[in-house]
């Protein structure tokens, strides 16, 4: 099967290095493509960037589009020996950004990627001018999805031998079949998951370990936080949630009408705290919007960054 990022990206998949919240050297993949002001997006846990597959060249008509999988997810580096800290990932976007341009950017962030561009948001005003956050787990009062229970209860040497052993890559069908199972019951119309989707979705998992392991620990952070949000303990998410009004630059928050993860309501209260942000629901969409609706997702973030003047 073609590469994927060599057949997206004019240069194919780049990298760059940054320093990470523990202060140790990572390498992360990244693609871009198009010119004028800069268009990132950042996917949601347990994906990569391949999760915008169709927003890319959409959009790139237009904008600079740059893509990059996190630390831990995807292509980029996987360093399974440190343990992470709640918000290392809201320090390493900043970082990111800052290597890939010196001008406001425009973010379009999916999930947990929402989450931690709202947080980034609030910390770094002047490296933002637009924002667009779809499905965000801003008022999550419990993990979602029971696989992530599981994986928020199994410790970490446990997850980590199962990578060590390479288990994925021994049962990859068994593997497709699941995680395939799993995306079309987050998706409105499950026929559109096609099998070369269902390849890249879970290639990260299969090919390369440590992604199980990485993604483990971020649903124990979670979880973690979860927990000391409702245990009134100090939590990022209060933090968040707290300082929402200071997030002054224009927002759109997208929400799928369906979205069973995380309900539209959310959405709607999320456009509440925030002083300067326009709602829009999409109709027929759970919560894997920007495959399930990517079309109306590409025309809302174009609408809105051509009214906003980005």
């Amino acid at each position: 099967m073609n590469d994927w990022w060599q057949v997206t990206f004019p240069k194919g998949r780049q990298s760059l290095t940054i320093i990470d919240a523990h202060g140790y050297p990572v390498q992360i993949a990244y693609g871009e493509i198009g010119t004028g002001k800069p268009l990132i997006f950042l996917h949601g846990m347990g994906s990569w960037s391949y999760n915008w597959r169709h927003s890319i060249q959409p959009l790139s008509k237009y904008f600079r589009v740059i893509c990059f999988d996190a630390k831990g997810y995807g292509f980029s580096e996987k360093p399974v020996s440190r343990r992470e800290q709640s918000g290392h990932q809201v320090i390493e976007l900043e970082r990111i950004i800052r290597e890939l341009t010196d001008e406001p950017v425009a973010i379009v962030a999916e999930s947990l990627g929402g989450l931690v561009t709202l947080a980034f948001a609030q910390k770094n005003p002047q490296l933002i001018g637009r924002l667009v956050v779809v499905n965000v787990p801003i008022f999550a009062e419990r993990l979602p999805h029971w696989g992530m229970s599981l994986l928020a209860h199994t410790p970490l040497e446990i997850v980590q031998t199962i990578d060590t052993l390479r288990l994925a890559y021994l049962l990859a069908p068994f593997v497709r079949e699941v995680m395939a199972i799993e995306r079309r019951g987050v998706l409105f119309d499950p026929s559109i998951l096609t099998q070369e989707d269902v390849y890249w979705i879970t290639y990260p998992f299969i090919e390369f370990p440590g992604t199980l392991t990485k993604v483990a620990e971020e649903i124990q952070i979670a979880a973690r936080e979860i927990e000391n949000f409702q245990a009134n303990k100090p939590n990022l998410l209060s933090n968040i949630q707290n300082n929402l009004g200071a997030i002054q630059c224009p927002t759109l928050v997208l929400w799928g009408e369906q979205d069973s993860w995380f309900p539209a309501s959310h959405g709607e209260k999320l456009h509440q705290c925030l002083p300067n942000s326009k709602l829009q629901i999409l109709s027929n969409c759970c919560h894997d919007a920007s495959m399930g609706a990517s079309q109306e997702v590409n025309t809302a973030i174009f609408k809105f960054l051509q009214e906003t003047e980005f």
